[in-house]
């Protein structure tokens, strides 16, 4: 597999690039996450036959800007001083600028082909691994961090980091030859007192870098922390539209919104502030050193110490060491932006918050046996218990509804038994496998989930309805449609199946958008099956079909079923009414009404 680390980013396969994705997890996973550079070698593990290839071409590229003041000089001394070889001289000088000229294109294209393959194919394994590693975490990890501020991760740090490894691979090369390449000249001919002055110029540049290093290093992590809070916020602003428009707020939006852009405007400018006066401050000192060399090696012209072609050869010297002197200075923010963005997206590839499903029992037969046995679970943060000793029983084929309050703990529930959440103390065994040894990933391909919210993306009906699911025929797929009340929308819509539902499935009105979420989840022919509020967002027709579906469809299947509608829950086998996170009665829908307890308030209030 090591030969594809060659192939052209146009060419890779979904196999490389998974490939690809997979070494630079592991490369992080070895890298000392104190130290940025160090994990920013580590990420280029794998590429570093093309970062070679690539600096040989940088540097044959090169060969003009390091030759042609030599070849001035050259040039200029055969003029001034003149003699029989003098045409010979400027000839064979302009015979080599001009060769040098003709390879430069060439070589150029190759540097920044090979260049921007090797810096586009890591960002694409970077993303690749970010995303690899977001599904492999818990389910409360993406809770607990905003889309926006994850999406910011992706997109705008792995820019970051892509922009680093540019500067870094170019800059260095150009700094390393081309100051090489000076030293070398001037030790060649004999000037060491010029050697010495350029050198003397060095550490004062390096002065003005330790004056701005910490600033800037502080703006930066200033900055990209905001960008990931206005990001959240622009997320959330676009999925409130339907609801800001509603009720008028779009004023409210706009002010509010304008709060969160001016920090991040203000933000910017502070980052930019300090960059501008340490680029000025760096400009200011070289033009200075410029003028001092150019008195200084005049001086020594005058002296006889000099030609005239090699003042013109040092003062181009001068003018390129201060240039890369400088680049070392400039380079100190996008470093910074760099270094900062891999420990932001660090946050993502370090966080130990992994769903370990290695070495697990894995369970590819689901009978659909639950019990629940002293369960319980709190906040991470430890204010309060959100399940408190609960005891519940599910046989292999029941349907189970789960009433209570809000807050009672019904979805916590619905998230032990998806394995969202693991309990703290107690047991969850399925199938009398305690959950907590069991491969979940191998488990939740028997189970099949409808949320309260439809979670629906931009595509066909078709493509959200089999998502996942490969050669799915067109008969079942009909099928589906149907016992999801489906049909008279299908035949509505211009392309049928086939056509595209929006954005979140905006062209379809809710209840539709809900009956898609069924149709997926029946599509599945799964072992377990889990109604979150699913009818709540229908009208009374489609729920009466939707009930229909669900009791033909949970025939031999364990089914759990949460609502606040009690007419949902008639059918049910078992009633479980969940009241601070304990299961306080269980039975059928006629044995919990002539008990007149806590579901019997919960009937009388919805009669």
């Amino acid at each position: 597999m090591a030969n594809k680390k060659t192939i052209k980013i146009e060419n890779m396969s979904n196999e490389n690039i998974y490939e690809m994705q997979q070494n630079i997890l592991s490369s992080y996973e070895k890298a000392d996450k104190k130290r940025p550079l160090s994990v920013l070698v580590k990420i280029c593990k794998g590429y570093y036959t093309k970062l070679i290839i690539s600096a040989i071409f940088c540097v044959l590229q090169l060969s003009v800007m390091l030759v042609m003041p030599i070849v001035t000089a050259n040039a200029i001394d055969a003029i001034t001083m003149g003699g029989e070889n003098a045409l010979k001289k400027i000839i064979i000088n302009l015979s080599i600028a001009i060769f040098l000229i003709i390879i430069n294109y060439p070589m150029q294209r190759l540097y920044m082909t090979s260049r921007n393959d090797v810096t586009r194919s890591i960002e694409l394994g970077l993303r690749g691994a970010i995303i690899n590693k977001l599904q492999s975490l818990t389910i409360q990890f993406n809770k607990e961090n905003a889309a926006g501020k994850i999406n910011s991760k992706i997109m705008r740090d792995v820019e970051s980091v892509r922009s680093l490894i540019m500067s870094l691979h170019t800059n260095l090369i150009h700094i390393v030859v081309n100051i090489t390449t000076i030293i070398s000249v001037i030790v060649v001919k004999g000037n060491l007192s010029v050697l010495i002055f350029f050198i003397a110029c060095a550490p004062i540049m390096l002065v003005i870098s330790k004056r701005f290093k910490k600033d800037i290093r502080e703006k930066n992590r200033e900055y990209r922390k905001n960008v990931e809070i206005v990001n959240s916020k622009v997320f959330d602003m676009v999925n409130l539209i339907p609801v800001t428009k509603a009720h008028a707020l779009e004023d409210y939006e706009i002010e509010r919104m304008s709060n969160y852009l001016g920090d991040n405007a203000k933000a910017g400018y502070r980052i930019d502030d300090v960059n501008g006066k340490f680029h000025v401050s760096s400009w200011l000192l070289m033009q200075a050193f410029r003028l001092l060399c150019l008195i200084f090696t005049v001086f020594m012209a005058l002296n006889g110490r000099l030609t005239v072609g090699d003042i013109t050869l040092y003062q181009n010297y001068f003018t390129t060491f201060l240039s890369y002197v400088s680049q070392i200075l400039n380079m100190i923010p996008t470093i910074t932006a760099g270094t900062e963005a891999i420990n932001s997206m660090g946050e993502i590839l370090a966080s130990k918050d992994v769903e370990e499903n290695a070495g697990k029992i894995e369970m590819d037969k689901v009978r659909g046996e639950f019990i629940f046995s002293d369960v319980r679970f709190g906040y991470r943060d430890g204010t309060r218990d959100i399940i408190n000793g609960l005891n519940l029983t599910i046989n292999p084929g029941e349907t189970i509804a789960l009433v209570g309050e809000s807050g009672a703990g019904k979805s916590t529930i619905i998230n032990f038994v998806t394995g969202f959440y693991l309990c703290d103390s107690g047991k969850i065994t399925i199938d009398g496998i305690d959950i907590k040894d069991l491969n979940l990933k191998s488990y939740r391909k028997n189970i099949a989930v409808v949320p309260q919210s439809s979670i629906l993306f931009s595509g066909t009906m078709r493509e959200n309805i089999t998502y996942g699911l490969k050669d799915v025929s067109e008969e079942k797929l009909n099928e589906i449609i149907e016992l999801a009340c489906l049909t008279d929308v299908v035949a509505d819509l211009p392309n049928g199946v086939d056509t595209l539902i929006g954005e979140r499935g905006t062209k379809l009105s809710g209840g539709q958008q809900q009956r898609v979420a069924i149709a997926r989840a029946l599509i599945r022919n799964p072992k377990v099956i889990i109604f979150d509020e699913a009818t709540s967002a229908l009208d009374t027709v489609s729920e009466k079909h939707i009930q229909q579906a669900i009791d033909n469809l949970s025939k031999d299947k364990t089914t759990f079923i949460v609502a606040h509608r009690l007419s949902t829950v008639k059918n049910a086998d078992k009633i479980a009414v969940i009241k601070d996170g304990q299961c306080v009665e269980f039975g059928t829908y006629n044995e919990l009404v002539e008990k007149k307890g806590e579901f019997y308030k919960f009937r009388q209030l919805q009669l």
